[in-house]
């Protein structure tokens, strides 16, 4: 496989649609129920399903074209906040957004047979149900990083309603991962969520899968041991997961994100180091001199000796301009300016 080629194939897609590093588009589900409203989608303007009195906390207000009008009181357009990209890696939950939800859902729970099920297990039975994908329409889908709520999660197509039932396991582990790709929108209110206040994604693709399936579909190098590379790519995979405050909203931390779910050569590199004596000694985000009308990025990974205390440094060039970043230059030495 090429270093600059996706992650092909990596995770069995899981019968919604959820797939590994790869995106799948969903198939076989089955449109909002009937009696749903249609509201335009406040970053994209387009339109997805929601039962009514459920539209207003996720619409933000859309700057005018001529850039001479709304909350600005005159300010030009590119003076207003505008939605952020999101690439961000995490664990989905879910919320119930008010008691009447709540209480819908467990009359659901006694029609069926749920003996021997967890409380979560019981809770995905029943969204699960194509009958009961109203109430999946109506549950709070947290994006959790780092063990902190820091998303609240909206499909663009409502048929990806079917994604986040699926990202809700009946059998969470910590090695779950959940990748989201979108736009961060407005804070929701308090009565969006049953007083959770956090920014709303609006995602167009969402990857649910295991770090461990992650790690097997890379290829590995005929000449390092699997155990040895498993450990190697893991401890890559953690240290990048666990960088400071990465929310995936910023162009540095979507562009990590990208590479530890969609570019193998990282870890070939860090196993090559580790086999080596070295140690990874720094990932850093530094902007390109190439950048002008796009927005370029090297991403730098330092190895340093573990006798000699020599450092050497490699980058991966990426264009994160727009929602999918992508490989500009494949991994190569990288000398200080």
């Amino acid at each position: 496989m090429e270093e600059d080629q996706d992650l092909q194939g990596p995770v069995p897609p899981r019968a919604t649609g959820a797939v590994g590093p790869t995106a799948v588009e969903p198939k076989g589900i089955e449109p909002p129920a009937a009696g749903g409203q249609l509201a335009s989608d406040p970053v994209y303007g387009g339109a997805w399903a929601d039962p009514p009195g459920r539209l207003e906390p996720a619409s933000a207000p859309v700057a005018p074209a001529c850039g001479c009008g709304g909350p600005g009181g005159g300010q030009p357009a590119a003076a207003a906040e505008q939605p952020a990209f999101v690439y961000a890696i995490g664990q989905i939950d879910f919320r119930f957004p008010s008691l009447g939800v709540e209480k819908e859902l467990a009359q659901a729970v006694g029609r069926l047979e749920t003996s021997g099920l967890s409380d979560r297990q019981t809770v995905h039975s029943v969204i699960s149900q194509p009958e009961n994908r109203y109430l999946a329409r109506q549950l709070c889908y947290v994006l959790n990083i780092q063990g902190l709520d820091t998303y609240l999660l909206r499909p663009r197509d409502p048929a990806d309603f079917a994604l986040l039932v699926d990202a809700v396991r009946p059998d969470p582990r910590p090695t779950d991962l959940d990748v989201v790709i979108g736009l961060r929108g407005p804070l929701a209110p308090p009565s969006f969520c049953n007083g959770l206040t956090l920014p709303v994604v609006f995602f167009d693709q969402l990857y649910s899968f295991d770090s461990t399936e992650l790690i097997g579909a890379i290829e590995r190098p005929e000449q390092i041991p699997a155990d040895r590379f498993e450990a190697a790519s893991h401890e890559l995979l953690g240290r990048i997961l666990n960088l400071g405050d990465n929310a995936g909203d910023t162009d540095e931390h979507r562009a990590v994100n990208y590479l530890a779910v969609r570019y193998q050569g990282i870890y070939h590199k860090t196993v090559e180091a580790f086999a080596g004596n070295s140690a990874l000694s720094a990932v850093e985000v530094l902007d390109s001199r190439l950048s002008g009308a796009r927005r370029i990025l090297d991403v730098v990974l330092s190895y340093t000796h573990r006798q000699r205390d020599v450092t050497e440094k490699f980058a991966v060039r990426l264009d994160c301009t727009e929602e999918f970043p992508f490989v500009v230059r494949k991994l190569a030495a990288y000398y200080d300016r």
